[in-house]
């Protein structure tokens, strides 16, 4: 390998849009994210929905109560 060609590898401080800190180590000294393991739905169990204009609600409307299933003997 070729020497003084690789970045240097430091200590990093990473900062959550959350609140959340931690170090570890990286190329970059400091590190802003949105979303980490402390505020990340799957992580933390609390799933959000984003309604968009309910769209939701108009694809419960089109798709019966009987689901998926139920299209499926209409289809010809």
């Amino acid at each position: 390998m070729k020497d003084k060609i690789h970045p240097n590898y430091v200590e990093t401080k990473v900062t959550c849009g959350c609140g959340n800190t931690f170090i570890t180590r990286s190329t970059k000294p400091e590190l802003k994210i949105d979303i980490c393991s402390a505020c990340h739905p799957f992580y933390t169990g609390r799933l959000k929905y984003v309604d968009t204009a309910g769209r939701i609600e108009k694809f419960k409307a089109k798709i019966p109560q009987g689901g998926y299933a139920s299209l499926q003997g209409k289809k010809k």
